[in-house]
């Protein structure tokens, strides 16, 4: 069943001018961390703006992210998904609840100390790449350890760049490397640091179909041969297929936790949930 949603209530006025309104949100259910939780989240939400105009873009999530395994969060356009992995990611804060990254409490930490978990702890994959134009392939794979302050593992961004397809294509700056080409540098670039997580948003959203299959493909293999696990948001069933576990999110909240399931299971599922949004209208 799903569960409520916060609320907003207007505080008893203290004088007839007064328009307090606060942030209530019920009791989320309680979830224990396992071992192999590897990120966590509890009563997370996020509003934006104040008063009767606020935005509530998340509300009240609780969930684990196990280790090794690939979760796809979809849903349609306004549902969250994009707001969930920023927070799970310390992108953004909270306005309430807390997130932890293998055992780091990450809401707790200053700016400085965020930028320096990030680095150890996150990779990042977005739709449109982020390549820097004046480096070489090469070089924007590595370019996290630079700022990180890291020795390269020589060995290891070489077998990355060769599982990537990229080994003949090291020198190449973005402009002379295909979309497809340009989005496996971007995969390498998430892995080269061995990070807890990688947090990917809309990975083959900017790719023809064909090429964001082979995407795809390279994202399962870094869960299945090198441990990685991932979080993936996606609006595309192809890709959620490819996942060990769905999230389903409508209004903010977790609506559908499924396990494996096929591309078309997971349309019939959007379907679903759109009629029953549709029927509560």
């Amino acid at each position: 069943m799903r569960s409520p949603g916060p609320r907003l209530i207007r505080a008893a006025p203290s004088s007839p001018a007064s328009t307090a309104v606060h942030w209530i949100c019920p009791p989320c259910p309680i979830i224990e961390a396992s071992p192999a939780t590897v990120v966590a989240a509890r009563a997370l939400s996020r509003r934006y703006g104040q008063d009767d105009t606020a935005v509530h873009a998340l509300r009240c999530v609780s969930l684990n992210i196990e280790r090794e395994k690939l979760t796809a969060v979809m849903g349609p356009s306004g549902s969250g998904k994009s707001t969930l992995m920023h927070l799970l990611a310390g992108l953004d804060r909270p306005t309430s609840g807390e997130v932890w990254i293998d055992g780091t409490n990450v809401t707790k930490l200053g700016d400085t100390q965020l930028t320096k978990l990030r680095r150890r702890h996150i990779g990042f994959v977005f739709q449109f790449f982020n390549l820097l134009p004046m480096l070489t392939a090469e070089e924007n794979v590595l370019l996290p350890l630079s700022l990180a302050g890291r020795t390269p593992d020589a060995a290891w961004h070489v077998e990355l760049l060769a599982s990537m397809g990229l080994g003949e294509r090291r020198t190449h700056r973005p402009s002379e490397l295909s979309g497809g080409q340009q989005q496996r540098v971007a995969i390498a670039r998430a892995l080269v640091t061995r990070p807890t997580v990688v947090f990917a948003d809309e990975p083959t959203g900017n790719l023809d179909s064909q090429t964001g299959a082979e995407v795809l493909e390279l994202l399962r293999r870094a869960v299945d041969a090198y441990g990685q696990t991932t979080v993936m948001v996606t609006h595309d069933a192809t890709a959620a297929a490819i996942a060990d576990r769905i999230l389903f999110l409508t209004d903010g909240e977790i609506v559908e936790d499924l396990g494996p399931t096929s591309a078309q299971d997971v349309l019939t599922t959007l379907a679903a949930l759109g009629s029953m949004a549709t029927g509560s209208k």
